[in-house]
């Protein structure tokens, strides 16, 4: 058995028995430093994505409030806009209003001034709301000439929008 024994201590394995033994003796804390790292340094990745948590939603906090400011200056801007030109709408409106006004009136003028005759050969030939209008404005006992003048159909036509006008509640065909 000697024999044997000196055949296994002399042989190469042998020889590297005590640095494998080393090494082994290495590793096997180093494995274990492995298998601790991970859960220290998910620690620490914990903590440093912690600590910057707060930071990185600040900043993002902060990119949103630029980009909603940009966004409300665009809407304010476009409300501006909008504020003018419906000014200018409104100025428009009252000019055009005011011109209706001394228009209507001078037009009314001109049929008190014609002869009735005359009058509804006009009245005839103008869109019947506008010949109605005018018809309303005028003295009843002219209204009444100028209707007799005109045409039966025409003259009725006029009645219907004028009495339409007069009560607006009624449907205008009530049949």
């Amino acid at each position: 058995m000697s024999a044997r024994v000196k055949f296994v201590r002399n042989s190469p394995l042998m020889r590297l028995a005590p640095a494998g033994a080393l090494a082994l003796a290495l590793l096997v804390p180093g494995a274990m430093a492995q298998q601790a790292l991970p859960t220290a340094m998910e620690d620490e990745i914990r903590e440093f994505c912690g600590n910057i948590a707060d930071a990185a939603r600040d900043q993002r906090y902060l990119i949103q409030k630029k980009e909603l400011e940009e966004l409300q200056a665009g809407v304010d801007e476009r409300i501006e806009r909008l504020d003018e030109r419906s000014q200018q709408y409104r100025d428009w409106l009252q000019k055009r209003e005011e011109f209706m006004r001394v228009a209507e009136s001078q037009l009314v003028d001109i049929y008190k001034n014609m002869r009735p005759d005359a009058a509804a050969e006009q009245l005839e030939i103008l869109q019947p709301e506008v010949a109605a209008a005018i018809v309303m404005k005028l003295a009843p006992r002219l209204a009444s000439s100028i209707l007799n003048e005109m045409d039966s159909k025409k003259a009725a036509g006029l009645t219907s929008i004028i009495a339409s006008a007069a009560a607006p509640d009624l449907p205008e065909d009530p049949t």
